[in-house]
C-alpha cells in the first residue's frame, strides 16, 4: 500500500497510542462520495476506527454502511496509507498516532438511511456526492482560514489531491 503522506509523520513527545482507521474512496466520474460536516464546514472521506479483532475491510464496510447507508459494497481495493500524530484530548495519553488505510470501492444499488453515531448527528454530518475539485477547493479555503487549522482538514485535503491525481480521469 502506497504512503500518501506528503511529509513524514513525526512522533510527538509524551505517551501515545495508535488508532487504525479505514476510509472509503467511492467515485462516479469526477464526483466523490464524502461526508459534509456542518459544524466544521468541511468534507471528509467516509470511514472510521477499526474495532478490536475486526479486519480493515470489515471496518471499511461497517463504517461506509453506518455513515452513508450503502447497502452493497463491492470491488474493495487498497489505495494507500496516511499516518499522522496529534495531541490527544483525554488524560490517558498525550498523543494519538492515527493510521488511515484508504480503499477504493464501489457501491451498487440503493442507499438506506445512514445510522450515524450521536456525535455525528450533533455535528451535522451527512453523506454527499460532490465534484472532487470543488471539495478540494473548499477544504483548501478551510485550511487557509486563520480560525481553522484542523489537522483532519490537512489529512483530507492531502488524500483528495492524491485521489484526484491518480484516480479521476475526467
Amino acid at each position: 500500500m502506497q504512503n500518501l503522506n506528503t511529509t513524514p509523520a513525526i512522533p510527538l513527545q509524551g505517551t501515545c497510542f495508535t488508532r487504525k482507521t479505514a476510509r472509503a474512496i467511492v467515485l462516479r466520474g469526477s464526483d466523490i462520495l464524502l461526508l459534509y460536516t456542518k459544524r466544521y464546514d468541511d468534507y471528509t472521506l467516509p470511514g472510521g476506527g477499526v474495532d478490536e479483532g475486526e479486519s480493515l475491510e470489515a471496518a471499511l464496510e461497517r463504517e461506509l454502511k453506518e455513515e452513508t447507508g450503502a447497502v452493497s459494497i463491492t470491488g474493495v481495493t487498497p489505495f494507500g496509507r496516511y499516518e499522522e500524530y496529534r495531541p490527544w484530548y483525554k488524560p490517558d495519553h498525550d498523543n494519538i498516532h492515527i493510521i488511515s488505510y484508504c480503499y477504493v470501492c464501489e457501491i451498487c444499488g440503493e442507499f438506506d438511511t445512514p445510522t450515524m453515531e450521536d456525535y455525528e448527528h450533533a455535528n451535522g454530518m451527512k453523506p454527499v456526492w460532490i465534484n472532487i475539485n470543488q471539495a478540494i477547493a473548499h477544504n483548501e479555503a478551510k485550511l487557509n482560514d486563520a480560525n481553522n487549522k484542523g489537522m483532519s482538514v490537512l489529512r483530507e485535503l492531502t488524500l483528495l489531491k492524491h485521489i484526484s491525481a491518480q484516480l479521476v480521469t475526467d
